[in-house]
């Protein structure tokens, strides 16, 4: 018997157990919605992606420094399929473990889950607060100022669109109409 597609609920209890911090839960519902819009994009199995995304960092918040790492564990404890922590633990190559982004699915993963985070500081920077009137180009230009949201590491994001052979703005382009389905769960309704 081959091991149970894990549903999204079951990917929600999961993070939910294991972090409680508002800003990770919010992150990983920003990396869910953009998995789903590429996921949509590339005609690919969209309850799949989403299932990655928003389980990526499930062991973060109780082990920063073994990030990734104990992500295998957890996943592996509750049954999930090899091709799901596979893609997880991708998230993190070259950074926190030496998993290298092969499937397309984990390629995307790898790209936008730094990117996220510059798309949200972007939003909650302009008068709005939201998402849903960002413009591409707002953040390409918040990309060039490297003391803007300095912890993105803009490196790796360009790292994966090399991977995925699109062009930044594309990728943030899509990552925004992701984000902009959710806007409210995110935070990023803002004033309008």
């Amino acid at each position: 018997m081959g091991k149970k597609v894990p549903t999204r609920e079951e990917a929600f209890e999961l993070l939910k157990k294991h972090n409680k911090e508002d800003a990770l839960i919010k992150h990983a519902l920003a990396v869910e919605a953009v998995m789903a819009q590429f996921a949509e994009k590339f005609g690919e199995d969209i309850e799949k992606w989403r299932v990655v995304g928003l389980i990526h960092d499930v062991d973060y918040e109780k082990y920063p420094d073994q990030h990734c790492l104990e992500a295998r564990e957890i996943l592996t404890e509750e049954g999930w399929p090899e091709d799901y922590i596979r893609a997880v633990q991708s998230h993190g190559w070259k950074i926190c473990c030496d998993v290298e982004p092969i499937e397309k699915m984990e390629k995307v993963l790898y790209t936008i889950d730094e990117l996220t985070g510059l798309i949200t500081a972007t939003a909650l920077l302009r008068p709005s607060k939201s998402v849903l009137d960002l413009k591409t180009k707002s953040v390409k230009k918040k990309w060039k100022q490297k003391n803007f949201a300095a912890g993105v590491k803009r490196e790796v994001i360009e790292e994966g669109a090399q991977l995925l052979g699109m062009e930044i703005s594309e990728i943030i382009e899509e990552s925004i109409k992701g984000m902009q389905k959710v806007a409210a769960e995110l935070g990023l309704k803002g004033n309008l």
